[in-house]
């Protein structure tokens, strides 16, 4: 990812130095499980001088690399420099016990899965601050009057706080998705060629996985079987999906002919190189856009898992790629929405502007259950209430200041209800008088438990 878009915390995780820590830290666990197993010429000893000894350069390891082309051996090569550098002349090395009965991918892909529960980690606290937001504000919003629409299209009155509750449950259920993708992808391998132990003991494994707080893979067939990556990039890009679903309904609600919502626009900011008046929702579609690359991402997850027979490494030059930009581009829209939101700015005004701007329209419904409460089929009813909605519809759509939906229906002399029914029937919290249930609900939605 580039630099643009990465945060520093994330960023570390998926550098060439994390990923060599995390590398010799697993050869020195593997070397004193050996040693406390007993099964081979290690000591105790050995596998304490390799704990103080290992060591490694990022620099001096790919230099080595352009020789060998192969990534691990290079880094093999440059620990045992370190480890050898200090062993007196003619005694012998301690490195020979490295990476004893391993294979490449038991280094690789337990420090890949190790490096994704700390990305999990990282992103877990971002969508749980994000959902204690929308927390807050749902019950901020709570009683604050606003349109619901469905195909973009006036539907009927609720509270803007809904909003804030339904994407409330969503990071929610985001952050039960990412709990549960990271106990699928704490997972280690130490089983050798073909994953049949061949050459090291299962204990090294058990003992090296639980020092890195994973669970042994059952059974890895040297690679750790990668249906795991694939829910991992699967759930980046439902969290995505999320984001980008949010940062649309603000979009949405910053046009000027909305303007009930607008994302923080900060002293200084310039909206447009042309039109000085812009206040444009850049930091909302820069969500949408990076959204896309993650979601994209996904079918790199999906293609992977199909490798031939025990293994190849199709998936390790995609996956480098995939992965680390879903987690870092995942991480950076997260703190952006996290921004949008807590400081989101509202306009109530427009809200309760825009609820009036059909004349009444919305409360269609309510006439025409009252009509069929009076006895009138359903059918009857709707012909009605269309009717006199319709009227005010090519009002609008004209810009004719004609008469309201209500006032239609009073000179209709169809429709039967009476002043005092009418009077009901057009008030906005008649929608809403069992809203309170929802947000009963929302009070015992935690976040981080």
């Amino acid at each position: 990812m580039i630099e643009r878009y990465t945060r520093p915390e994330m960023g570390h995780i998926w550098t060439d130095q994390n990923k060599f820590d995390i590398w010799r830290e697993i050869e020195v666990l593997a070397c004193e499980a050996q040693a406390e197993l007993g099964a081979i010429g290690i000591t105790k000893e050995d596998a304490a001088w390799i704990r103080t000894y290992a060591n490694f350069t990022v620099e001096r390891t790919k230099e080595i690399e352009k020789t060998t082309n192969h990534d691990v051996i290079a880094f093999l090569t440059n620990m045992a420099e370190y480890i050898d550098a200090e062993v007196p002349e003619g005694e012998p090395s301690p490195s020979r016990w490295v990476h004893y009965g391993m294979t490449s991918s038991d280094l690789g892909d337990t420090a890949l899965c190790y490096q994704i529960t700390q990305s999990i980690d990282i992103i877990l606290e971002d969508v749980r601050r994000i959902g204690r937001i929308c927390k807050r504000r749902a019950f901020e919003f709570k009683d604050v009057l606003c349109v619901g629409r469905t195909h973009g299209i006036h539907a009927e009155p609720m509270t803007f706080g809904m909003k804030w509750a339904s994407w409330t449950w969503a990071f929610k259920r985001a952050e039960t998705r990412l709990l549960q993708t990271r106990e699928v992808a704490a997972v280690g391998a130490i089983s050798g060629a073909v994953g049949s132990y061949s050459n090291i003991d299962p204990f090294v494994e058990q003992y090296v996985c639980e020092k890195l707080g994973l669970t042994p893979d059952p059974l890895s067939t040297q690679v750790i079987c990668r249906d795991r990556h694939a829910q991992v990039m699967a759930c980046l890009a439902l969290v995505a999906t999320t984001c980008e679903q949010v940062a649309t309904e603000i979009r949405s609600l910053q046009k000027t002919d909305t303007l009930e919502a607008e994302e923080p626009f900060k002293k200084g900011q310039k909206g447009s190189s042309a039109m000085p008046h812009k206040r444009n929702p850049i930091t909302a579609e820069r969500v949408c856009g990076l959204s896309r690359v993650i979601k994209a991402n996904a079918q790199v997850g999906f293609d992977d898992v199909a490798l031939w027979h025990e293994r190849d490494i199709s998936h390790s030059s995609a996956e480098r790629v995939a992965m680390v930009d879903s987690f870092t581009a995942l991480d950076y829209i997260l703190s952006k929405l996290e921004w949008i939101l807590d400081g989101l700015q509202t306009y109530p005004k427009n809200m309760l502007a825009n609820l009036n701007r059909t004349r009444g329209m919305l409360y269609s419904s309510k006439v025409l259950l009252a009509l069929c409460n009076t006895g009138i089929t359903r059918e009857d009813a709707y012909v009605i209430v269309q009717r006199n909605a319709m009227k005010v519809w090519g009002d609008i759509q004209e810009a004719v200041d004609g008469p309201s939906f209500r006032q239609n229906l009073e000179a209709d002399p169809d429709c039967t209800l009476t002043s005092q029914q009418l009077d009901e029937i057009f008030d906005p919290w008649d929608f809403l008088t069992r809203k309170d249930v929802l947000f009963e609900r929302l009070e015992k939605v935690e976040f981080g438990e």
